[in-house]
């Protein structure tokens, strides 16, 4: 009780304090700063005058002081807390059953559709007053609509007339994985390091926990696995369960459930078996007390994330026994607890001489079916590891006996790491609206055509499309998989690979942090679009002056392209520096495993470049549905951004643009190059707009971005004419410096090899 209070208490003051820190980006979206507009602010200022929340729980504490702490500060005046009877302006936020006031609403039916998470938000007369209402079925739908309510008055989005907005996660289960050792640590972390400071937990609450689950809560992240997937077995015994139980207890309050990382060799390591076979009756044992040893800590407990046999991880295949088998004794211990099994598909071996690309595929599709009902399958967007670009991946659609969750790396491993910006919605976007054609052609224009679902729809949404202008229906999206709603799935799941650490401002890079709240806005609602997004966040985190917004947003959109341009444009995929993955690498070719290597991927040689994984190279498009491989099977038809991960092509291949492929790479590269210096000069003109310090930071960023653009775009241009002996078409600027010189480059100490 001692703790739980003391818990309270820091919560408390951390949400009355953090609004006089400094503007560097600790604030991340949830600036709280006085609105700059004085017209908008005026109205803000007429339509709100307080704020009433009945009942005491932790959760509808840090919903009280959400909204002072926002209205006071987004406001600039005294918020008034208490009865609204007889007065007008008040926002009432509470459940049917823990508030008198929203009882007398009778909300029942308009409830019904927002289920345990959802939430409604409505500008209507209570008692003959105006007033806003959020309404819930649950506390923390309570906080949810919350935070929606004042992300609505951050973006000025107009609260005057009547209106209702009823919300709901499409996805169930929200989770972001942290990549965190025990060590403080982060594998491909390059934000310092971790925010676990598990030397001095339980003892010391370190505030900025609690700021860590309002930053997730605000954008409906509801779970965190803390801990690496390349597990150590020590984070399951008591010393660290004390510690775990003490930020499970922290994050409680904002809907935030803690998962754990199994180690599968965890029974011989921790437990004094002999074996970690998951048939062994005495394995399915351990497992079942280890779990419920973990619910006497955390009686939330959400269930495990597993990485077994892969990359040197033990698993199942260790016994002779299939994932099936590995993944079902852990969905067995959890169960009776209400707990679910992340099961990750990243899987290959070095044993298997087939294109890595098909490995994953190879192992699961079998096993569709045998999974039991809280396992969901883990499955990266792409068939690889988080390139820039990759086609989607092939078990998308292709189990649908099985849950499949998708993974993001919302870490930017290979997209420029922190010194880089890049925009990671077009690309989250990019898997979840491919379609797997999983259901087969769609429906015509004249069958698909309908009336839009307006039921998610926010004020900030624009008008609704007229019918006309519908796009016809895509049944199969990769997106339909992941929400379960594709093969009637009774749960569904989405993991983003964190890119949070320690540095003060949370990512690294300031623009990173747009990647943390693009993925938790999609993970509740994948319809969003990127633009809407972007929208959203600068707005927040910097101002709603139209003149920043909007050359920033189309900055935003495309900065992802850009990286793939001068990194790995035209389908090629995998050829960053060894290790580390730092810069380019495209020479990589003593790996201890060949798909390590550079080489093994863009296959360059004096006939031309791309791997070929058509029926005459590896095949990996039998894998997918016919209509989605019937695209990429021919180069003529095959997207040019997908063409050389589907294909070996001559150097003199005649692409659509009617230039030799050869000319087209380099003009690639370059054109990357020079959108960072586009991005460069927009970012200089908001010099006046932007707080100095985090202007300055973003600048420096934007500058190592063009070293590196240029780094990129050098080094695989004269590695690659090593094998095309052409010269660089009109409009590509020549390397200053040699091969050699790029390929003597070392790296000892990058970070974020963990």
């Amino acid at each position: 009780m001692k703790l739980k209070k003391e818990i309270y208490l820091l919560l408390t003051f951390v949400l009355l304090s953090f609004a006089g820190q400094a503007e560097d980006g600790y604030d991340l979206w949830l600036r709280y700063k006085t609105i700059g507009n004085q017209a908008v602010l005026d109205k803000y200022r007429a339509q709100i005058s307080g704020y009433v929340v009945e009942g005491y729980s932790p959760t509808l504490e840090a919903v009280k002081t959400e909204l002072n702490n926002g209205l006071t500060g987004l406001l600039d005046k005294p918020i008034a807390f208490g009865s609204p009877f007889g007065k007008t302006g008040w926002v009432i936020a509470g459940t049917p059953e823990g508030s008198s006031i929203v009882a007398g609403l009778n909300l029942t039916d308009e409830l019904k559709s927002v289920g345990q998470e959802g939430y409604l938000i409505s500008n209507r007369k209570v008692r003959g007053v105006n007033a806003l209402v959020i309404a819930a079925n649950t506390e923390v739908g309570v906080l949810y609509g919350t935070f929606h309510l004042l992300r609505l008055i951050q973006t000025h989005q107009p609260l005057d007339n009547e209106f209702t907005i009823t919300d709901s996660p499409k996805i169930q289960h929200r989770i972001l994985n942290h990549w965190d050792n025990l060590d403080q640590t982060v594998e491909r972390g390059y934000a310092g390091f971790s925010l676990w400071k598990w030397h001095l937990l339980p003892g010391y609450i370190d505030p900025r926990y609690v700021d860590y689950a309002r930053a997730c809560a605000s954008i409906g992240i509801n779970g965190t696995a803390i801990t690496n997937v390349n597990a150590k077995a020590v984070v399951l015994t008591p010393m660290y369960l004390e510690k775990v139980k003490a930020l499970a207890d922290v994050f409680r309050p904002y809907g935030l459930k803690v998962y754990l990382t199994a180690r599968f060799s965890a029974p011989i390591e921790i437990g004094g078996l002999e074996t970690a076979d998951p048939l062994d009756p005495k394995v399915q044992q351990w497992w079942k007390d280890k779990v419920t040893e973990i619910m006497t800590y955390v009686p939330d407990f959400g269930g495990f994330t597993v990485k077994a046999n892969s990359e040197g991880q033990p698993g199942p295949q260790n016994y002779g026994r299939s994932h099936a088998d590995g993944a079902n004794m852990l969905a067995d211990a959890v169960a009776p607890h209400g707990g679910i099994v992340m099961w990750r598909a990243f899987v290959y071996s070095n044993e298997q001489p087939v294109d890595r690309a098909k490995q994953a595929y190879d192992e699961f599709k079998p096993l569709d079916g045998t999974f039991r009902k809280n396992v969901m399958v883990q499955v990266k967007n792409g068939a690889i590891d988080f390139q820039p670009r990759e086609p989607f991946h092939p078990l998308f659609g292709a189990m649908p006996k099985t849950p499949i969750m998708a993974e993001f790396q919302i870490t930017q491993e290979y997209l420029g790491q922190a010194t880089n910006l890049c925009y990671l919605a077009p690309l989250f976007k990019e898997t979840l609206d491919a379609d797997t054609y999983a259901k087969g052609p769609n429906p015509t224009p004249s069958q698909s055509l309908k009336a839009p679902d307006l039921r998610n729809a926010r004020p900030t949404d624009g008008p609704p499309v007229p019918v006309s202008q519908v796009e016809p229906v895509r049944v199969g999206t990769v997106a339909k998989v992941v929400d379960g709603t594709l093969d009637g799935q009774a749960i569904s799941g989405i993991a983003g690979v964190t890119n949070i650490g320690n540095d003060r401002n949370w990512t690294g890079h300031p623009f990173g942090q747009a990647n943390w709240f693009a993925f938790g806005r999609l993970a509740w609602n994948h319809e969003l679009s990127s633009a809407h997004i972007a929208n959203e966040w600068l707005k927040m985190t910097f101002t709603n002056d139209p003149t920043f917004v909007e050359p920033m947003r189309e900055m935003m959109l495309t900065s992802r392209e850009t990286v793939v341009n001068y990194s790995t444009p035209l389908g090629l995929h995998h050829i960053m520096g060894a290790g580390h993955h730092y810069g380019p690498g495209p020479w990589v070719s003593k790996m201890s495993r060949v798909d390590w290597t550079s080489v093994y991927y863009h296959k360059a040689d004096s006939a031309g470049i791309g791997f070929d994984r058509t029926a005459n190279g590896s095949n990996a498009l039998e894998q997918y549905a016919p209509l989605a491989a019937k695209v990429w099977a021919d180069p003529k038809t095959c997207p040019d951004r997908d063409l050389l991960w589907f294909h070996h092509l001559p150097w003199d291949f005649k692409m659509k643009s009617g230039k030799t492929l050869w000319d087209e790479i380099a003009l690639h590269y370059q054109q990357g190059v020079d959108e960072v210096r586009q991005m460069q000069q927009k970012w200089k003109e908001q010099q006046a707009i932007v707080d100095k310090e985090r202007w300055e930071h973003v600048n420096m960023l934007l500058s190592i971005q063009e070293q590196e653009a240029v780094w990129w775009r050098n080094s695989c241009l004269l590695y690659f004419q090593t094998f095309s002996k052409r010269p660089l078409p009109k409009g590509v600027e020549k390397s200053d410096k040699t091969l050699e010189y790029y390929m003597d480059l070392k790296f000892p100490y990058a970070p974020g090899r963990g």
